[in-house]
C-alpha cells in the first residue's frame, strides 16, 4: 500500500512534467501514465493533493507562464507564445488569459502586469508580516538541533548594494523535498530544518556539501498558496527517489548571482530588490526560454548560520539572458 509521501512525490513528478511539457496535449490519460495511475484514480488523488483539477492546473500554468514570456519577450507576439505554452489558437488563448488575468494579453503587455504584481507583493507581504512569530519559533528549534548545520558568526548584509557576478553554473543533479506555499514563509524553514535531518541520516551531511533551494514559481503571478520551492542536495548518479523525496537535474547555464546574508525571513525582500533594482538597468532581462531554469539559492560548502541571530548565508541566482 502507497504510503502518503509516496503518493507526494508522485503528484509532484506529474507538476514538474507539466511545465516541460506545457506545449504538447496533456490528457488525463497521458498524464495518469506520468503517475503510474489509472485515470479513474489519479483524477481524485490529483485533485485531493493539488487543490485544483488537472485541467484547471494546466491552463493555470500555461497563463502564467505565457504571462511572464509576455512582459520578458516583448519582440515575440502574443499568438506564438500562445501556442509556445500550448494552446491551440490564439482566441482559446485571449479568453483563457482574460478569464484569469481579468484582462487581455494587450493589455496585459500595455502595463497591466504592473497592477497584478502589485497586488500580488501586497498579498506576500502580509502574510509575511504574519509569520514573524513562526520564525522565531523555528529558529529556536536550530538553535537546539546543532548538529545539521554548521554555525559560526554571519554579519548580515542588510540594505547593502547587492554584490552581482554574473556565473555559468553547472546541471547539478539532486535529491529534494518540496514545500507548496509562499515564499519567505516560517514553512519553507521548517522544511529546511527537515530535509537537514533527512540529509543527516543518509550520510549526505556532513561535510558540508553543495545545496539549493530552488524557487519554481514566479511569485507575481502564482497565487500564494501554489508557490513551489524545493530543498535540494547534490547526490551521486546512482541515487534512488525514496518516499516523498525525488530526484531530479537542476539546469545549468548563465546565472547573475548576488551574495545574501540575512534571515530567512529576509530573503524574499532581498530577492524582491535583486529584480527591482539591480535587473532593471543590468543589461540582463530573466531567461524565460526554458522553465527548466529556475531562481536559486545556491548554499555552498562555506554556508553557516548564526545560531544567535538566524542570519545566514547564501548566492541568489537568477537565470538570464542578454536583454
Amino acid at each position: 500500500m502507497l504510503t502518503y509521501s509516496a503518493y507526494l512525490a508522485r503528484i509532484n513528478r506529474v507538476f514538474d512534467y507539466i511545465d516541460t511539457h506545457l506545449s504538447e496535449p496533456l490528457d488525463l490519460d497521458a498524464v495518469a501514465r506520468v503517475a503510474h495511475f489509472s485515470p479513474y484514480h489519479f483524477h481524485r488523488i490529483f485533485k485531493a493533493m493539488a487543490g485544483e483539477t488537472l485541467a484547471e492546473r494546466v491552463r493555470r500554468r500555461r497563463v502564467e507562464v505565457a504571462a511572464t514570456r509576455l512582459v520578458a519577450t516583448r519582440d515575440v507576439t502574443a499568438s506564438k507564445i500562445a501556442l509556445d505554452v500550448g494552446f491551440t489558437s490564439p482566441e482559446v488563448f485571449t479568453r483563457a488569459f482574460r478569464g484569469y488575468f481579468g484582462m487581455t494579453p494587450t493589455q496585459w503587455r500595455g502595463g497591466g502586469h504592473l497592477s497584478w504584481g502589485v497586488a500580488r507583493r501586497e498579498a506576500l507581504s502580509k502574510i509575511h508580516q504574519d509569520e514573524s512569530k513562526k520564525h522565531q519559533v523555528v529558529l529556536e528549534a536550530i538553535r537546539k538541533d546543532v548538529g545539521i548545520w554548521p554555525h559560526g558568526h554571519v554579519p548580515a548584509t542588510g540594505d547593502a548594494p547587492m554584490h552581482v557576478e554574473i556565473n555559468n553554473l553547472p546541471d547539478a543533479r539532486v535529491a529534494y523535498m518540496r514545500h507548496v506555499g509562499p515564499y519567505g514563509s516560517a514553512g519553507i524553514t521548517a522544511m529546511w530544518q527537515r530535509f537537514g535531518g533527512w540529509c543527516r541520516d543518509q550520510g549526505l551531511i556532513p561535510p558540508p556539501r553543495i545545496m539549493y533551494g530552488v524557487c519554481m514559481d514566479n511569485p507575481g503571478m502564482t497565487p500564494a498558496d501554489k508557490l513551489r520551492y524545493d530543498a535540494c542536495v547534490e547526490v551521486s548518479t546512482d541515487f534512488k527517489p525514496q518516499g516523498e523525496i525525488g530526484v531530479t537535474t537542476l539546469k545549468g547555464g548563465r546565472y547573475a548571482c548576488a551574495s545574501f546574508a540575512g534571515t530567512a525571513a529576509q530573503i524574499a525582500g532581498a530577492w524582491g530588490r535583486f529584480v527591482s533594482d539591480w535587473l532593471p538597468g543590468s543589461g540582463y532581462a530573466i531567461d524565460t526560454s526554458d522553465e527548466a531554469r529556475c531562481a536559486v539559492e545556491l548554499y555552498g560548502t562555506d554556508f553557516k548560520m548564526d545560531k544567535d541571530t538566524g542570519v545566514f548565508n547564501c548566492k541568489l541566482c537568477l537565470p538570464v539572458r542578454h536583454a
